[in-house]
């Protein structure tokens, strides 16, 4: 596995990293989520042995990555920028990393460019910004790494081209167990091929664990009490026991986001005697947005046109 301890980075004087600490298991399908310039491609780039950690450790199945050519050769890093490729062509690249990867299986690459119609013998610099992306993450692929580290991959792709790569990832982590590690924007992609993130923020770790434990832990809950009941503060039903991390009420109608055990929350809520109580499954953007919301994060309202924390 990829083990983070204690990894601390800073550039300039300004921590990027704050002494985190998580594992990646091998075979699964990671993601990494969290606002701009929270770490995300600083963590990407320690992973592939590019940084070296002020502090702490990360390890490649218990030994060092950076300065470790034998394990770089099991990793693979696409990056967020393409112009180190520009004078490469799909053909001159291929042979450029088989120096570097003995598994490159020029079969796979020729499999997968068959499926799409990329020039093999045209500069890199030529081609759009969905087809530099689409050609780089093919050579990843064809390189066969253990672990293939992806930023941004799916950026500039268009919808027939994702649901390609989409597919070809999730074909290699079942026919070969490899380890894909996706920093994105874009949540779709993390919810159809990640079975576990870590949510960035502020230079830390706010959590990592599985999409099934992150989306059974926090729900959407519509309350109803009848129009003579007494009304309740978030302060007052937190005393249940809850994590309330938002809030709103509508004359006798709340609606809570909240955290906890599907079963427990009922359980508590029940006890108020309400006339609707209906727990809702969040999506996993709502759950990206209310945990960042909780931290501070986009949560503004402009007064005088200048921003003003709520």
């Amino acid at each position: 596995m990829i083990s983070f301890k204690q990894v601390t980075k800073a550039f300039d004087g300004q921590t990027v990293l704050d002494s985190i600490s998580f594992d990646i298991p091998k075979g699964s399908a990671f993601g990494l989520i969290g606002s701009n310039g929270a770490g995300k491609s600083t963590i990407l780039r320690l992973m592939s042995g590019v940084y070296q950690p002020d502090s702490g450790e990360v390890l490649l199945d218990g030994k060092p990555i950076f300065n470790s050519p034998d394990n770089k050769c099991r990793v693979f890093f696409v990056s967020d920028e393409t112009v180190q490729y520009h004078s490469f062509t799909i053909k001159s690249l291929a042979n450029f990393y088989k120096l570097y990867y003995p598994r490159f299986s020029d079969a796979l690459l020729e499999k997968m460019l068959k499926a799409v119609s990329l020039p093999t013998n045209k500069p890199l610099s030529t081609f759009s910004k969905g087809m530099k992306r689409q050609a780089i993450t093919m050579i990843g692929i064809a390189a066969q790494p253990e672990y293939l580290l992806l930023d941004e991959a799916f950026d500039g792709l268009d919808p027939a081209m994702r649901k390609l790569v989409r597919q070809l990832l999730i074909d290699r982590m079942l026919e070969e167990n490899m380890t894909i590690i996706i920093s994105t924007h874009n949540l779709t992609e993390i919810n159809e091929i990640c079975d576990s993130a870590a949510l960035i923020h502020d230079n830390r770790i706010i959590f990592s664990r599985s999409l099934d434990d992150i989306r059974s832990n926090m729900h959407k809950l519509q309350l109803a009490f009848p129009t003579d009941a007494p009304a309740y503060t978030k302060e007052q039903l937190a005393e249940t026991g809850t994590e309330i991390l938002h809030f709103e009420k509508q004359q006798s109608v709340y609606h809570l986001v909240v955290k906890g055990d599907e079963e427990e929350l009922c359980e508590r809520f029940s006890a108020l005697h309400p006339v609707v109580c209906d727990l809702i499954p969040l999506t996993l953007e709502e759950i990206f947005i209310y945990e960042l919301e909780v931290l501070g994060y986009g949560n503004y309202v402009f007064e005088n046109d200048e921003p003003v924390s709520q």
